[in-house]
């Protein structure tokens, strides 16, 4: 049997991704000591594994969460290939728009995607691992700067649009979402807003590079529920850290969650980590309110 953070140094998948699996998927059912402490046995070490590798193959999560389901019966620890596909994938085409600097094909692409529902969905099993491709196009330098700039705010363009045409509830419990001073890529906590205020709740979105005094300022002003900042990059969890404190300094008994690729580097900040898919994450945090 293997600890959680055992299981995630095995299987390459983040302690909080294997949570929120676990919870969005029912992808495994680790046994759980008298403490509560998750533990994974070689089966769902085996599933967590498959499901990881047909993600990496292009494959979307609930349907590779389908196919682990559909494969993996306890005596089998293998997957069939995933099948071929004719021509690029729509991340291969948006990888090859942006190289060329074709703004119209990339628009085409996009809204083609984004139109699809449920846009929770399209969120986390397209949008977002298409952001990380892009970002790993421009780090191979198979996409230019440019390129990659021209992706973030035809993408940003959307989200502003989807965040105006959703319908809140103004009125109702308030959370103020945005991003530590020093943190400007936005889109991942921009989605999370856009979803949050699709469930219905009244969102403040501060957007990026915001100080801390900035966020006590907003707080004083607007008033929460609770807030959710997201720590992308381990060296974003020390402005993290005093934007937790800024606002414990006004509200002590506000609640405070976090996202982000780093939000295990604010343990023991009297906050709760979101894990990293944004539709669960939104639906945990609306259903705090109610």
């Amino acid at each position: 049997m293997y600890t959680i953070k055992r299981a995630a140094e095995l299987t390459g998948v983040p302690a909080a991704t294997l949570r929120a699996w676990e919870r969005r998927y029912d992808l495994v059912e680790p046994e759980r000591t008298e403490s509560g402490y998750r533990l994974y046995d070689d089966e769902a070490v085996a599933r967590v594994t498959q499901m990881a590798a047909l993600i990496a193959d292009g494959w979307s999560a609930s349907t590779a969460a389908a196919e682990v389901h559909r494969c993996l019966g306890p005596d089998s620890a293998t997957l069939p290939p995933s099948p071929s596909t004719d021509g690029p994938t729509a991340t291969a085409q948006l990888i090859e728009a942006t190289a060329a600097m074709d703004p119209a094909e990339l628009d085409r692409i996009l809204d083609e995607q984004l139109a699809r529902t449920p846009f929770e969905a399209v969120v986390d099993d397209w949008l977002m691992p298409t952001l990380e491709e892009v970002g790993r196009a421009w780090a191979d330098e198979r996409i230019s700067i440019a390129g990659e700039h021209l992706v973030a705010h035809a993408v940003l363009r959307r989200l502003a649009a989807l965040f105006d045409a959703a319908p809140g509830r103004p009125g109702g419990p308030r959370v103020i979402v945005g991003l530590p001073a020093g943190v400007h890529h936005e889109l991942g906590i921009f989605a999370f807003a856009v979803v949050l205020r699709r469930l219905g709740v009244d969102v403040v979105y501060l957007g990026p590079d915001l100080p801390a005094p900035a966020w006590r300022d907003a707080l004083e002003t607007h008033g929460a529920s609770c807030a959710v900042l997201g720590v992308p990059r381990r060296r974003d969890a020390r402005p993290a850290r005093e934007v937790v404190e800024a606002l414990h300094d006004v509200d002590d008994t506000l609640r405070i969650l976090v996202g982000g690729g780093h939000q295990d580097e604010l343990d023991g900040t009297r906050t709760t980590r979101l894990g990293h898919l944004i539709g669960p994450a939104a639906a945990e945090v609306a259903a705090l309110l109610r």
